[in-house]
C-alpha cells in the first residue's frame, strides 16, 4: 500500500525527483561554452571543429527550452517556486 507523499517532498523510489534546475545550469554552461570555443576555433581556422561545437551549442539551447518548458509546468501544478536553486 502506497502512502500519500508529504507537501514539500523530494520525491519517492517510484516516482524521483528530476534535477530541471540543474540541468537548466548545465545547459546554459554547455550552450556558452560551446559557442565561445566554436567562434574561436572559426576564427582559427578550424572549421569542421567549429561547426561541431555549433551543433553542440544548438544542442544545448534546445535542451534548455525543454527544461524551462518543464519547469513551468512543474509550477503551474503546484510543485515548485521557480528558483533556480530550489
Amino acid at each position: 500500500m502506497m502512502r500519500a507523499q508529504p507537501r514539500g517532498a523530494r520525491g519517492t523510489h517510484g516516482h524521483p525527483y528530476s534535477a530541471l534546475n540543474l540541468r537548466l545550469l548545465l545547459a546554459a554552461f554547455g550552450f556558452l561554452s560551446s559557442a565561445v570555443l566554436g567562434a574561436l576555433a572559426l576564427a582559427a581556422g578550424f572549421t569542421w571543429l567549429a561547426v561541431l561545437l555549433f551543433v553542440l551549442a544548438a544542442t544545448a539551447l534546445v535542451d534548455s527550452v525543454v527544461v524551462e518548458l518543464r519547469r513551468r509546468a512543474r509550477r503551474r501544478e503546484g510543485g515548485g517556486r521557480g528558483s533556480l536553486f530550489e
